[in-house]
């Protein structure tokens, strides 16, 4: 700079800036410390992990996805990879953790071809043509089926490992029997299957309930507890007295005025008590509040009522019971209502809950979910919620492939012979590709306790017979994983190469990593943090 210039400054003071290898090699390394975080708990023999938050609660899961979320990530770099784990769960419900592991090898591929001075946008170009091939070859070993056994088989490898080990059989059923109740015209809403978790039982217990449990309970004791032949109203609207719109003023001169007021509220409440009475309703789910003294009158008709219920929970029960949501009591009419065997009021787990159950041919249904304590059943919940993730995606696309890293191998193997075709630097990057899938059958196999070279060894050499082979981690031995029912949806391996092929290519193309200072924290705030928002220090 010359002589008595003064220094120019483009960024504002604190702000952390890396360029060019040291953002790489930092994006990298924040990458691969994701990954190996959440390795250990990938297959059956996987770990958990406990997380506690800043106000001591306490999660216990190995669900990858949940791990990432519970962790409280800073670093930008690995907030890509937390991403890949919510796009799968999202479109998948499952393949969290092998996502995120496939992504976290791929940049520790990367990292050696960095070192070898290949430029960047070549391994991300590879890496792209790769993932492309990749999805080819996974189309090519698919297996179509979609039949209940599969189903059922799908389901029981999504939860083995996962905290429903001893019950996963009796899960199963009620997972694939949920899921074809709510199938409509090949598609699979997710959302009208509800999960309710009550504590105080053990696993085996959890039920299928063909309609709905509300967790809510009726709003007088007058009320009939159980109601057969359920005839039920859903009403958007409070059962009150309306307020004016505006602001307004009544003078009352004399006493009987006042009485003649309080007497055509009344008269006012009980019309509209009288217009739901007269369709033949006897159960009412209600959005809004219900007036105390409208709670007296339906109680007096025999009307089991229910008020506050959520939004999600009405439409679930118009999905069960064919009842349309009305949003105006006077528009209410009998061919409105919703029909139900049993609507009854019972205690579960020393709670009052609301069971609409015998629905015919509902099309939303609930898995009443039970455990022994809390933690266990959340982490019972996360792997039913996994479970139907999978069992829709088959149901769907028809088309599973063999678990037990049996894919990733068969990739890895065709993406090698697929390098050789390729000239130019781009064939390192397609090859770095295929030996970074790898990283799911040796993570299988260091997880149960077994040689990961062995294993990958003899893998490869069985791949020479059988697309199909993959490792039992029970025996140690490799088998056919097609016959051993081990099998998964296809669209799990298909997202979960793709996002993190697309996530590695993207953190690749990065070489300038400029951070704002965090607003009211000083720069020596930031050193301490490692130089930008919980980066590692350089």
């Amino acid at each position: 700079m010359a002589q008595g210039q003064q220094p120019i400054l483009v960024l504002p003071e604190g702000t952390s800036r890396y360029l060019g290898r040291d953002a790489q090699r930092m994006n990298i390394l924040a990458g691969k410390i994701l990954a190996e975080t959440v390795r250990t708990t990938l297959g059956p023999k996987g770990m958990d992990k406990m997380l506690v938050d800043s106000l001591g609660d306490i999660v216990v899961t190995n669900d990858g996805v949940t791990i990432l979320k519970e962790m409280d990530i800073e670093h930008p770099a690995a907030k890509m990879l937390v991403e890949v784990a919510k796009t799968q769960e999202d479109e998948v419900g499952d393949g969290t953790t092998t996502a995120v592991i496939i992504a976290g090898e791929l940049l520790k591929k990367a990292e050696n071809l960095l070192e070898m001075e290949i430029h960047p946008t070549i391994i991300a170009m590879g890496y792209r043509q790769a993932a492309e091939k990749a999805q080819e070859i996974l189309d090519d070993i698919a297996i179509d089926a979609s039949d209940r056994d599969t189903l059922m088989k799908v389901a029981m490898t999504a939860m083995t490992g996962k905290g429903t080990e001893k019950a996963r059989e009796p899960l199963a059923e009620l997972i694939v029997d949920a899921v074809k109740q709510v199938e409509e015209d090949g598609e699979v809403e997710k959302d009208h299957i509800k999960i309710e978790k009550k504590e105080g039982a053990a696993v085996d217990d959890s039920t299928l309930v063909q309609g709905v449990i509300i967790d809510k309970e009726r709003v007088h004791p007058g009320m009939p507890k159980k109601v057969e032949n359920a005839k039920i109203a859903l009403l958007n609207c409070p059962i009150e007295v309306k307020e004016t719109e505006v602001d307004a003023e009544i003078r009352i001169t004399d006493p009987s005025q006042m009485q003649a007021f309080i007497e055509q509220e009344e008269q006012m409440i009980r019309d509209m008590v009288n217009s739901i009475v007269d369709t033949g309703a006897n159960v009412l789910f209600c959005q809004k509040g219900i007036d105390d003294l409208a709670q007296h009158y339906l109680a007096k008709a025999g009307v089991l009522a229910v008020r506050r219920v959520k939004k999600s929970d009405m439409e679930k029960l118009s999905k069960a019971t064919g009842a349309n949501i009305v949003t105006n009591i006077e528009d209410l009419s009998p061919e409105d209502l919703g029909e139900a065997g049993v609507v009854s009021e019972k205690k579960i787990s020393g709670e009052e809950m609301i069971l609409v159950e015998e629905c015919k041919e509902p099309k939303a249904v609930t898995i009443l979910v039970r455990g022994s304590t809390e933690h266990v059943v959340s982490e019972v919940e996360r792997a039913i919620e996994d479970a139907i993730g999978v069992v829709a995606a088959t149901v769907e696309d028809g088309k599973v492939v063999a678990g037990g890293g049996a894919p990733e191998i068969e990739i890895a193997k065709r993406l090698k012979d697929y390098a050789d075709s390729i000239s130019g630097r781009e064939q390192l990057a397609v090859s770095a590709f295929a030996e970074a899938l790898e990283i799911v059958p040796k993570t299988l196999a260091e997880n149960a306790g077994l040689d990961s070279i062995d294993v990958l060894v003899d893998l490869r050499a069985a791949h020479e017979e059988s697309t199909y082979m993959g490792i039992d981690v029970f025996d140690g031995k490799i088998v056919d994983m097609k016959e051993a029912g081990v099998i998964e949806p296809h669209r799990v391996k298909k997202q979960a190469i793709q996002s993190a092929a697309e996530a590695a290519e993207m953190i690749l193309r990065i070489d300038d990593v400029i951070a704002a200072s965090s607003s009211g924290s000083s720069e020596e705030g930031m050193e301490e943090m490692g130089g930008m928002g919980g980066m590692p220090p350089m």
